[in-house]
């Protein structure tokens, strides 16, 4: 590890990496620490600590972006490398004092953010107020089938300030009774869950303040249990309990919703995964399915769930629990290509009678090599939105509403979706999971919407992931793998076949070094595949292991994530893979045909032949706050664009293939380009692809 000094920062060049959200335990980051066989000055970390924690709001600047990925790396230098530097010793304490007048500024975790986190649960305290009320209604939601449904609330404080949120719980009895002690010298505090979501009490009653009377349109989904709405003073940092309304619940709370189609592990296959609130003990689980018009057929599914005791840490263990019910997947075999289906869910009760959704459809896959027009959206970092406003922080939501919007109004040209990592950023709270699996419903219902493992699904200490740190919130990849289905034999890495394309899907989550379990499925995986049939090879992973110049990539010194590079370009080159997409950058950008840091190709926007080197795209800007570029000029980068959108593959034929960028805003095209070959030019020798004797010579 090198630390070069620059002028206003330190650039520390290292592979080992350590994130420290806001507002996590001391213990927890020296055990990622050690974890990762890092050792840590426990002063300077409780000190980082203390900066890291304080409680801000609004956007990073460059300059403290810089000092939070900077700083802990020197404290590890320091500590390691030069602690009999008096020099450095009585230079240390100066840098410090530096960076926390930085910090002072508003500061806010870009990506990682979760409204329900700035809610100070554990320091609840009642303030009840026998003039204070809060009406809802309707009492009775979804009398007509829906799985969502609008409802308003009434509400007054006789002493308002603007400070007061209503939060939204469910089930409605989340008073301490619900809570457990960890011990037997533990008392349980006042609330012990987190509300699943909230809204300022002025946001659409401008003169709250003055009359302390408001009314709010909140928009709620299905989740298995009823609701209760809570007035609270204190702002979010030192709630007080102020009142709480009365109780309302959908018509069925247990109803079958959301379903989400995926890929089966062959091509004839489609899996369609559900929630509800039957266990198999009450109703026997099903999907009813067939050809558009013709005679249906029942295949049973299997039933999913698990407990507090399987999430890895906090939130998720505490205060961000939510029971997920139960999670059903059905198989629809032996599928005609490319031809109309419906289905619809169904549930058999114990007495005899039905329990159905609504009547869905699909479209099944190509045969793999089919001759037809196949068209494939990739994006990663989406996140959830609200559609009433509701937990904003750090605008962070509208990319997501607005790529989801997007999607929905291009359903007809859309055959398959893949959100490559960071899901819905639920990070512990895991009433976001059905929340964001119903925002994309019309999405996921119709095509296949194939997941990849991102660091905010999979990362926790301890638990096996490449990287130590924080990033799920204790979820460790059991929600995202239980509430999707990959056709993964193990873990989150998978192919899949659609036409005319062959997919590698990658877990950056583990390890993929020469030598790993995952090394050797992407090579099998980019190996077996029949470029004659199949010329369309893509490689997709969540962490950018190709190329990126985002700001903190730059920083890093290495322009992607550490030793991914490295690791792969050889694959990349010798099986001649067309495409890498990545996402947790969050932005777009485009390279030139690459290998080695060098353009392979001098084309921009049309190739012809051989390629000879691999085009990696970033499409990170599905939702999550956007990520800046550096300022150098770099020649392999094409395009760039610090916005929300999302990319289109367009398959014409084996020779025609066109790449789109579209912007979330407005779903129109801002870059875009097209390869044109032959299967000759995929056999054709690149200089590092064929071996220097041949028979011939």
């Amino acid at each position: 590890m090198t630390c070069e000094v620059h002028p206003f920062f330190f650039q520390v060049k290292e592979s080992r990496r350590i994130h420290v959200p806001p507002l996590v335990p001391v213990s927890a980051v020296v055990e990622s620490a050690r974890w990762r066989g890092v050792a840590v000055a426990p002063p300077l970390l409780h000190l980082l600590f203390f900066a890291v924690s304080t409680p801000a709001s609004g956007t990073r600047n460059r300059t403290t972006q810089v000092l939070l990925v900077a700083l802990p790396r020197f404290m590890l230098w320091h500590e390691n490398r030069v602690k009999a530097a008096g020099m450095m010793r009585a230079f240390l304490p100066m840098l410090l004092v530096i960076c926390l007048a930085l910090l002072a500024f508003p500061v806010a975790e870009s990506g990682g953010d979760q409204a329900l986190s700035k809610i100070a649960i554990h320091r609840t305290t009642l303030a009840l107020n026998d003039s204070a009320y809060v009406k809802a209604s309707p009492l009775v939601l979804g009398l007509k089938g829906q799985s969502s449904e609008w409802i308003t609330l009434q509400y007054s404080n006789p002493n308002p300030s603007n400070d007061d949120w209503i939060g939204v719980f469910s089930t409605s009895n989340f008073n301490s009774s619900v809570c457990e002690a960890e011990n037997s010298k533990e008392y349980s505090p006042l609330l012990c869950t987190a509300p699943i979501k909230y809204q300022y009490a002025s946001y659409s009653s401008d003169n709250y303040v003055g009359t302390g009377k408001g009314k709010l349109k909140l928009r709620l989904i299905n989740q298995r249990e009823d609701f209760a709405f809570a007035l609270f003073s204190g702002g979010l940092s030192n709630p007080k309990l102020v009142a709480v309304s009365n109780k309302i619940a959908f018509a069925n709370p247990k109803a079958p919703v959301y379903p989400r189609l995926s890929q089966g592990k062959v091509w004839n296959e489609m899996a369609v995964t559900w929630t509800s609130g039957y266990s198999i003990d009450e109703a026997a689980p099903f999907v009813e399915w067939g050809p558009q018009g013709e005679s249906q057929t029942r295949s049973p599914a299997g039933t999913l769930t698990f407990g507090r005791n399987s999430m890895c840490g906090s939130p998720a263990r505490t205060v961000g629990w939510r029971d997920p019910g139960f999670i059903h997947t059905g198989f629809m075999k032996e599928l005609w290509p490319n031809q109309m289906y419906s289905y619809r869910l169904g549930h058999r009760l114990v007495n005899g009678s039905y329990i159905w959704s609504q009547l869905y459809s699909f479209r099944s896959s190509p045969y793999p090599g089919q001759d037809s027009l196949q068209r494939v959206v990739i994006f990663g970092d989406m996140g959830k939105g609200e559609a009433d406003g509701s937990n904003e922080y750090n605008a962070f939501q509208f990319g997501a509403l607005n790529t989801t919007y997007q999607l929905i109004q291009d359903l007809k040209n859309i055959d398959m979706v893949f959100h490559i990592g960071d899901i819905c950023y639920a990070n512990g709270y895991l009433s976001q999971w059905d929340q964001f699996t119903e925002q994309i419903e019309p999405i996921a219902s119709s095509v296949p919407y194939m997941i990849g493992s991102g660091n905010h699904e999979r990362d926790w200490p301890g638990t096996g992931s490449f990287y130590g740190n924080l990033d799920s919130g204790g979820e460790c990849g059991v929600l995202a793998q239980t509430m999707f289905y990959v056709p993964a034999e193990n873990r989150a890495k998978y192919s899949t076949d659609y036409g005319m394309f062959r997919f590698c899907i990658a877990d950056t989550e583990h390890d993929w070094r020469p030598g790993s379990e995952q090394y050797k499925f992407i090579e099998h995986c980019l190996a077996s595949v029949d470029r004659q049939k199949q010329p369309w090879l893509i490689f997709l992973s969540h962490r950018v292991l190709g190329y990126s110049s985002t700001e903190f990539y730059a920083i890093e010194g290495s322009f992607a994530e550490p030793m991914g590079r490295e690791s792969l370009q050889e694959l990349w080159q010798k099986y001649k893979v067309d495409l890498a997409f990545y996402g947790h950058a969050h932005n777009y950008e485009r390279t030139c045909p690459v290998y080695q840091n060098i353009c392979t190709n001098q084309e921009k926007s049309h190739y012809s032949g051989p390629l000879n080197g691999t085009i990696h795209i970033v499409a990170g800007g599905g939702g999550a706050a956007l990520a800046e570029f550096t300022t150098i000029e770099i020649k392999w980068s094409l395009f760039r664009d610090y916005d929300y959108g999302f990319v289109k593959l367009t398959a014409f034929d084996h020779s025609s293939l066109l790449v789109e960028y579209k912007k979330s805003s407005d779903g129109k095209v801002y870059d875009s380009f097209t390869i044109t070959r032959d299967y000759r030019d995929i056999l054709a020798c690149t200089f590092d692809s064929c071996p220097r004797m041949t028979l011939a010579s």
